[in-house]
């Protein structure tokens, strides 16, 4: 009897140590647990800080430099990471190594987050709906940013999101689409672009959340964030214009709705610059920053007949500021490089 006592205490505590075993053990692809800065929907926004094109493993300046800013609002617009991978652990891994970014760091505990992703981050350089991994990027990378595991991007194909911030007269919408998770084929000859009339770039149900959240919205700014340029018509790489009637029915829902203040915000150049452009009665502002530890400093100039300004081809990063005191809310769109030093400005 007191042999089948032991056996049974042996048994319970083996069955106990395994139990407690598989409950601690570590998972080997888990995110760096860093408390960021909640998201306050109530938070009046007054500066913006927002880029593109991050290498995880090079020098980032910029996370130091925009603290005396006090941003209420930093935006990812895409390549946040260059994973070019289809294995969640070498997603992870990389997104841990710019969690591991000590300044970085610093700064999302004092700034709420926000973002979208492009090619690199997404898997693979200039992909579409074909990435047959896109759901494990999706999942890494919504991890990355902290989305809540109830949040209704985790339940639905692609990674598209708004955010509103504000009350009355001072809300701001940030509108994040994906340009990736849907998107057909370009079209390609002789290693260059033409117009695809009939592809897709954010797919049926992408396009029906688009128009409600736009249709339905008060805020008198609207940030409408992807990876690729939407104004710009010249250039021989990714853009908006490579899928000409894609381009036309988001311009065309921005006059059907009314949309106040429509911002265009965008990366993957490797560059900076403003363009405007008026589309049927409407002034539509675009900001393309990219550049954040890399830029194509060797591009002397390039034709965009919408740019406001100078092309801007050193590091940067930009900036949004936003003055409420008035009946009409004044924006400066800033352009920001080391040191920050401001490279380019426009204000309306």
């Amino acid at each position: 009897m007191k042999y089948l006592h032991v056996l049974t205490l042996l048994f319970l505590f083996s069955c106990g140590t395994t139990r407690q075993s598989s409950i601690e053990k570590p998972n080997p692809n888990a995110l760096i647990d860093i408390t960021h800065a909640p998201i306050d929907a109530r938070k009046q926004l007054q500066t913006i800080t927002f880029g593109s094109c991050n290498k995880e493993n090079e020098p980032q300046p910029f996370w130091t430099e925009m603290q005396p800013l006090k941003p209420d609002l930093w935006i990812w617009l895409g390549d946040n990471i260059y994973a070019d991978t289809n294995e969640d652990k070498v997603f992870r891994a990389k997104y841990n190594r710019q969690l591991s970014n000590k300044d970085y760091a610093k700064f999302v505990r004092r700034t709420p987050v926000v973002g979208i992703w492009d090619d690199h981050d997404y898997g693979v350089n200039n992909g579409g709906k074909e990435f047959a991994q896109k759901d494990i990027a999706k999942a890494a990378m919504l991890d990355f940013l902290q989305v809540p595991t109830k949040a209704e991007v985790r339940k639905r194909e692609g990674a598209y999101q708004s955010y509103t911030f504000g009350k009355g007269d001072t809300q701001v919408k940030v509108i994040l689409l994906d340009s990736r998770y849907f998107r057909d084929a370009p079209i390609r000859e002789n290693r260059k672009y033409i117009p695809n009339e009939t592809g897709t770039i954010l797919g049926a149900a992408q396009w029906k959340w688009l128009e409600s959240e736009l249709k339905n919205s008060n805020a008198k700014i609207h940030l409408i964030a992807n990876g690729i340029q939407v104004l710009q018509e010249e250039h021989a790489y990714e853009k908006w214009e490579n899928f000409p009637n894609e381009r036309q029915k988001l311009l065309d829902l921005l006059i059907e709705y009314q949309v106040d203040t429509p911002i265009l915000l965008s990366g993957d150049r490797h560059i900076s610059e403003f363009a405007r452009m008026e589309y049927k009665g409407k002034s539509i502002v675009e900001f393309t920053s990219s550049g954040l530890t890399h830029s194509y400093d060797a591009l002397e100039s390039e034709p965009n007949k919408h740019r406001v300004g100078k092309l801007i081809t050193s590091l940067s990063y930009g900036c949004m500021m936003i003055d409420w005191s008035g009946e009409i809310p004044k924006v400066t769109l800033q352009i920001r490089g080391k040191g920050n030093k401001v490279l380019e400005e426009i204000r309306f």
